[in-house]
């Protein structure tokens, strides 16, 4: 008989199967390591979880950080800060589907390394769009937005940066070698003048870096240039080694904007790969570093690093860390050799920001009603929509439609918040009758789309369940199953541990876990490659 009234309740509401609502997202998240700051001292990371490749700039008193958001959208999240250490999302740069097509991309192709800088009362961000249409600038008034449609420029390679002099600018960047590259790796650094005018390059381009500090050596993937002057030097400080636990930051300097650039004999000025990889605790993979300097004129170095659960194993991404620069004969300084980055430090000499309302940095939980006229800036999808596939409607979001996981083809109806800390948990209540087998609305955990998990609603021959799905690099697999009435909501939590995960469900007043210590593993870099984090939140499908 309960069988007879599902099926005909399904068959009755086709409408209400076409969409879920979600009353709620719901986060906790705590550190594995336990060092507290204690007064006057920060924490790092600055910025917990995916947020990579940061690039910064101050105007003023104030401070601006831009990260990298691959295919995720909306993209190039900007963050406003007047202390170094308390940081406010103000605004996502890509924010129009207008701006990028990343259609049919992976999720870790897209916007890469985007570098922020201020002229003559206009902000700018040149950034490259990987198997999209290569580098670009666009502008803004206001960091918070709206920043233009892109000016697509002529060169190859990535990671652009502008150098800044008087009323002219150059842009610095990643580009192939002047000779066949002799490895794997073998990579550039040129430098050519831009007309922000016209928006346009303009006269030639000059090699200034062949394949890193000592080419004998076989450098790989000298990256992520900037350069400042100080004292009559123009300093070029760049990533070498890769973005993995190889990763490091160097630092060259010449008397001409145009070189030669000569490699600081102790370099690097920033890099983990030398320390014992079984310390407790690490903090691995540091580079991507840019450096800026205060009002009072103390130098700090942003930069990107990892913190594995074990071996070289996260989850979470690369995330935003904070250190400061000693200038030793003349040279930066960002940590000197075999030391640690530490979990915590002494603050900068600068008065105390606000404390954002939504933390950053540290244990933190928040709750997301979806009470607002908008949905927050913290939410991102995958790939650039063609169409809205969600919406807010008394409390709840909505969602409709979309491609299924795993297809890069389409836009799923995704839409997630990062996960933050290794010891996690993500909470949902949804309402969602399945009309078909097939149909799911829950929690999606993405690393990619081809490593990913669902834990929801769906319907399995004939009859309705609570299903934990996985995929790692392969076809989806159905890890576990259990009936569920969904004729009243349905509130999933997934709670990670490290590499481990478990899920439960609560129906009807009962709270039951489908499935305890999952391997998550596959949802690392690690296994998944790319660059990106797990991104955690509502996702539905009706086929």
């Amino acid at each position: 008989m309960r069988a007879l009234l599902l099926t005909a309740l399904a068959a009755a509401a086709p409408a209400a199967a076409q969409e879920a609502r979600f009353a709620d997202f719901r986060y906790e998240g705590r550190s594995i390591e336990r060092e507290v700051p204690k007064t006057g001292e920060y924490r790092n990371p600055i910025l917990s979880g995916y947020y990579p490749d940061p690039s910064i700039t101050r105007v003023g008193e104030d401070y601006y950080l831009v990260l990298s958001s691959f295919t995720h959208y909306p993209g190039l999240p900007i963050f406003k800060s007047r202390d170094l250490v308390n940081w406010t999302q103000i605004g996502n740069a890509i924010d129009r589907p207008g701006q990028l097509d990343t259609s049919g991309l992976a999720v870790s192709r897209g916007v890469f390394a985007p570098d922020i800088s201020f002229h003559d009362g206009t902000f700018y961000i040149v950034n490259t769009c990987v198997d999209c249409k290569g580098n670009f600038v666009i502008t803004a008034k206001d960091p918070a937005g709206p920043w233009s449609d892109p000016i697509w420029l002529p060169f190859e390679g990535i990671d652009p940066s502008i150098y800044w002099e008087g009323d002219r600018a150059w842009i610095v960047n990643n580009r192939a070698p002047n000779e066949p590259p002799r490895y794997d790796g073998h990579r550039a650094i040129w430098i050519q003048e831009f007309d922000w005018r016209a928006g346009k390059m303009v006269g030639p381009s000059t090699q200034l870096v062949n394949g890193g500090v000592d080419l004998s050596k076989k450098p790989v993937w000298i990256e992520g240039p900037h350069i400042f002057k100080k004292d009559g030097w123009y300093y070029m400080t760049a990533a070498e080694g890769g973005t993995s636990v190889n990763h490091s930051q160097v630092v060259l300097r010449s008397r001409s904007l145009t070189g030669p650039f000569v490699p600081w004999e102790r370099n690097p000025i920033l890099t983990q790969r030398d320390l014992n990889p079984a310390r407790p605790n690490p903090i691995t993979s540091a580079g991507h570093a840019k450096l800026v300097q205060t009002a009072s004129g103390d130098w700090w170095a942003t930069f990107l690093a990892t913190r594995p659960y074990e071996g070289d194993f996260y989850n979470i991404g690369r995330e935003t860390f904070l250190l400061p620069v000693t200038w030793k004969d003349g040279w930066p300084v960002i940590l000197d050799p075999g030391k640690p980055i530490p979990h915590v430090a002494a603050k900068p000499r600068l008065p105390a920001g606000p404390a954002p309302k939504l933390p950053t940095s540290g244990d933190f939980a928040y709750v997301d009603d979806f009470a607002g006229p908008k949905l927050g800036m913290q939410w991102i999808g995958v790939r650039t929509p063609k169409s809205n596939f969600w919406r807010l409607d008394k409390g709840d979001l909505v969602l409709k439609g979309g491609a299924a996981l795993g297809d890069q083809k389409g836009v799923p109806a995704f839409l997630g918040r990062r996960q933050q800390h290794h010891i996690a948990a993500a909470t949902t209540t949804v309402s969602f009758v399945p009309a078909k087998d097939g149909d799911r609305a829950g929690l999606a955990a993405m690393q990619s789309d081809q490593s990913n998990l669902f834990f929801g609603l769906t319907r399995l021959a004939g009859k309705p369940v609570i299903a934990l799905y996985t995929r790692d690099k392969g076809e989806e697999v159905l890890v576990a199953s259990a009936p569920v009435d969904p004729r009243t909501p349905v509130t999933l939590t997934i709670r990670a541990n490290g590499g481990a995960m478990a899920f439960d469900y609560a129906a009807g007043g009962t709270k039951r876990t489908l499935k305890d210590d999952l391997d998550a593993r596959f949802l690392s870099t690690n296994r998944a490659g790319g660059f990106v984090g797990t991104v955690v939140g509502p996702f539905a499908y009706t086929g």
